[in-house]
């Protein structure tokens, strides 16, 4: 088993799955797409009716949201979901099995996936196209958020012949297709009630139009006077096979044994949404006159507040556009709802609460090494007065204290500022620590560090990166405005990941450059000398005992005498 924390799981990477993906991928949130490899539409040669992409090749089309999404750090696991479950206070636990895909066929069989709408059906059994792999071992991740894009499965009228054609001549949506097929012989394989409706639509492509009624007994002598008003024509005989030369449908022919030419043939399938893995949660349902689906609000939420349903697993009359306009506004109100849980977050956490949990543990934190970047930076410079901003437990500033400096320190956490004031006093060190809030220093630096007309001859800030919200800028910005006339800046920062660590898991950390620093910095050309922008490789050991490595983004101004 793999246990892997994520902004947001996608089920499914069709259409609706992929543009959800890729507006998650944009907000910088990180993504998983599970995907099974089997989109709804696959059987059809070309989508229509869809702005600029008239005519593609639908699985050419995910190809490219694939790519698309996966450019924005999108990431993408092969299978079919078996559950999803709540997980821990504010988590959703998705569990899949690793699926193998095939190229998809270009026919269907009865009860294939093809019609021209969309999505992948990672949530059922594997479909024609994919299947389980041999063992393949449940895999789990969490969420703060899953976006459930399974679609549907069709199951076509247990006609033969019928299968053989879906996706090509044998049709069920007019929008996606009638163009194609206009003027011809066209045909409806009615099926429930709701196929009245096929038919009335279905009149507008073509004036040479069969209804094959009988799955709808005896009409209603209103509804034939309406279908017969503009030409149509009843055939109330059942029909008992789908005629076609391979290629396409040629016609039908009918219990009685008569024969009906016809290009093509609409016909409604059963619909049944891919949504059984999410029975435990017990998500309200909404019945509808092709079956029951899950119930959304307008933006796709569920009753759920974690899960959110797109696409044709809760609209099994979405077609590619409005499949794709529904991932578009599902994954941005994933993460609004994501922000609003970082504000709250972010109010119930203090960088203060949160540091001084970090070091209030029985152990230190601090390795007893200073710095490396920061010693170089130092040099044999003449010892004067410095300045350490998010001191921990003084590390750094002792052993610029050791070296004849007028040492000062700044921390959040009062229990790591005790620790370097104990460690000093233990070396009979003179240096002074003090704890206070950053932010409010950086707003009033001299009413918290005393100031001092002249400044200090050295400013320093290591790896002032914080996982909680910290006004990082800000304070930078106002410890330069603390370096002296001749002093130095020094801002050392972790550049990337270290070495063992997988790449792209920490894509939502901040990793600055020293361009970015820089920038950040926006010091005055004529009063300051950059001395030091690079980025620095150096050792580390790995928490399993092997060597390993890390960059530091190294910053060292001079300013000006």
């Amino acid at each position: 088993m793999t246990n892997t924390h994520y902004d947001a799981i996608i089920i499914g990477g069709a259409t609706a799955g992929l543009s959800a993906a890729q507006a998650l991928g944009r907000s910088l949130r990180r993504t998983l797409v599970i995907d099974a490899g089997a989109p709804r539409n696959r059987f059809a040669t070309h989508m229509h009716n869809v702005l600029g992409l008239d005519g593609t090749p639908p699985l050419d089309l995910i190809a490219r949201g694939r790519a698309e999404a996966a450019a924005y750090g999108v990431e993408f696991a092969q299978g079919h979901v078996v559950a999803v479950r709540d997980g821990e206070p504010g988590t959703v636990r998705v569990e899949w099995r690793t699926t193998e895909t095939g190229a998809p066929a270009a026919t269907g069989a009865p009860g294939a996936t093809g019609a021209p709408a969309e999505t992948g059906a990672p949530g059922a059994p594997p479909a024609e196209g994919a299947r389980a792999a041999d063992g393949a071992p449940t895999q789990q991740a969490t969420a703060r958020a899953v976006v459930v894009a399974s679609g549907v499965r069709d199951t076509l009228p247990d006609v033969p012949g019928l299968a053989d054609y879906w996706g090509s001549t044998v049709l069920h949506c007019p929008y996606c297709h009638g163009w194609e097929v206009r003027g011809g012989r066209l045909g409806v394989l009615a099926t429930a009630p709701l196929s009245l409706h096929q038919a009335t639509l279905i009149r507008q492509w073509s004036d040479r139009f069969t209804v094959f009624s009988a799955a709808l007994g005896e009409l209603d002598p209103a509804v034939e006077r309406q279908l017969r008003a503009r030409g149509t024509v009843i055939e109330p005989d059942p029909v008992v096979e789908v005629l076609g030369d391979g290629a396409r449908v040629t016609g039908v022919r009918t219990r009685a044994g008569a024969t009906h030419a016809l290009d093509a043939i609409f016909t409604m399938a059963a619909v049944t949404p891919h949504d059984a893995f999410l029975a435990e949660l017990e998500l309200e349902r909404t019945e509808t006159p092709v079956g029951s689906f899950l119930a959304v609000d307008q933006t796709g939420r569920t009753s759920h507040p974690r899960i959110w349903a797109i696409g044709n697993v809760s609209n099994p009359m979405a077609t590619v556009p409005i499949a794709m306009g529904a991932g578009a506004q599902a994954g941005g109100a994933v993460n609004f709802a994501l922000v609003e849980d970082d504000v709250a977050v972010a109010l119930a956490t203090h960088p203060a609460a949160f540091w001084e949990d970090h070091y209030a543990g029985t152990e230190p934190v601090w390795s007893g090494r200073v710095n490396a970047a920061l010693a170089a930076a130092v040099g044999a410079a003449a010892p004067g007065r410095s300045l350490d901003l998010g001191c921990g437990e003084g590390g750094d500033v002792l052993w610029l204290a050791e070296r004849g400096w007028a040492a000062s320190g700044i921390d959040l956490a009062p229990s790591a500022i005790d620790r370097a004031r104990s460690e000093a006093a233990a070396r009979g060190l003179d240096a002074t620590f003090v704890a206070a809030d950053l932010a409010a220093w950086a707003a009033d630096p001299a009413a918290v560090d005393g100031g001092g007309e002249a400044g200090f001859d050295l400013v320093t800030a290591s790896f002032l990166q914080s996982p909680v919200e910290l006004p990082r800028e800000r304070i930078l910005r106002a410890a330069a405005a603390r370096v002296a006339p001749g002093g130095r800046l020094v801002v050392i920062a972790h550049a990337a990941a270290p070495s063992w660590v997988a790449a792209g898991s920490h894509a939502h950390l901040d990793f600055p450059t020293p361009e970015a620093e820089l920038a950040a910095l926006a010091l005055d050309p004529a009063a300051w000398q950059i001395a030091v922008a690079e980025v620095r490789e150096r050792a580390l050991t790995a928490p399993d005992g092997s060597p390993g490595t890390i960059g530091d983004s190294v910053v060292v101004a001079e300013r000006l005498a």
